[in-house]
């Protein structure tokens, strides 16, 4: 009798073994990750966004695995948005999005057919890059209230110039409409003719991304008037922004971050969420986005989906106030 149960005994064992052994490969192939990971950039290579969305990158492959930056840009930016919107909820896929892409782009574009809130799982906040109001050299005011004293002075004199839908014309055209003057739109097909046609004296204002413009000002080509932020920005202290300017409303920050599809497994979110924010603490990143006249801005996946539902709501705002629509 005992060695009847000691045989069923080991029989028993041998069956677990077996069974553990066909089991622990199907639970090592769900290992996330286990092969590379798609970053897409709705935009061209060589921008800044793009530029940001290779630093995530690097420092990601260094703590989670291989991630790999792919542009698909066109539709402005609305090709890779929907790309990613539609793809597998399996972490493989990433969004690297932007005010642009997730914000702008689903007011302006009627063809998008997408609400990020419900198409992306919001993964992590990477950066903040600020507006800022500049004016060609030849206008004589100072400050704010000066321009804006000008500008009434001289009704529909003054000309800004800018892509349609872009910042630039969004927001110009909200601050035309909270100073209450008259300025023209100049539409342009890109920011390089209309950041030229700003220094030749053709337009007289804009509002643009400090990115771009930074050196412009410190090369003393343009003068910056006002920072569109509730606080001065660390690399123009001197600069003062427009809520002190009497703007109080006029807080309104560029700005990137991570996405994945809807239903991407809350596991994976918080793994790359934690991956990200290591890296944008690290000394490279910081670096990378000092370059850029950005600051890191960390948080939870809750934080950025917050975040994104109330910037949603105010570039929508600022889309139809500016009667922007692209179909």
């Amino acid at each position: 009798m005992a060695n009847r149960r000691s045989v069923l005994t080991a029989i028993a064992g041998a069956g677990a073994a077996i069974a553990c052994a066909a089991v622990m490969p199907a639970q090592g192939q769900q290992k996330y990750p286990d092969r590379p990971i798609r970053m897409i950039v709705p935009f061209p290579p060589g921008g800044p966004i793009d530029t940001m969305a290779r630093v995530v990158a690097e420092e990601l492959s260094t703590r989670v695995g291989q991630v790999v930056v792919e542009n698909r840009a066109g539709g402005g930016s609305t090709i890779g948005t929907k790309f990613v919107a539609t793809a597998d909820a399996d972490g493989y896929t990433l969004l690297f999005g932007s005010s642009g892409s997730l914000a702008v782009a689903p007011a302006l574009y009627s063809s998008l057919g997408i609400d990020p809130l419900k198409a992306f799982t919001p993964v992590a906040m990477v950066a903040l890059l600020p507006h800022v109001f500049v004016e060609n050299l030849d206008v004589p005011a100072k400050t704010i209230g000066e321009f804006v004293a000008y500008a009434k002075a001289n009704p529909g004199k003054i000309n800004f110039g800018a892509g349609l839908g872009t910042p630039p014309h969004l927001l110009s055209t909200l601050f035309k409409t909270e100073a209450n003057i008259d300025v023209v739109y100049v539409p342009y097909t890109g920011s390089a003719q209309s950041i030229n046609d700003l220094l030749g004296g053709r337009t007289q204002f804009t509002i643009d991304g400090l990115v771009g413009l930074y050196p412009l000002i410190k090369a003393g080509k343009v003068r910056a008037l006002a920072i569109a932020r509730g606080e001065r920005w660390p690399a123009l202290p001197e600069v003062p922004t427009l809520v002190e300017s009497g703007y109080p409303d006029f807080v309104i920050d560029a700005w990137t971050g991570v996405v994945a599809p809807a239903g991407t497994p809350r596991e994976i979110v918080d793994q790359l969420n934690t991956a990200i924010n290591a890296g944008l603490k690290s000394a490279a990143a910081q670096k990378s986005l000092a370059n850029f006249s950005a600051i890191a801005k960390l948080g939870t996946p809750e934080d950025f989906g917050k975040f994104l539902a109330d910037q949603m709501q105010k570039w929508a705002r600022i889309v139809h106030l500016a009667g922007a629509r692209i179909d």
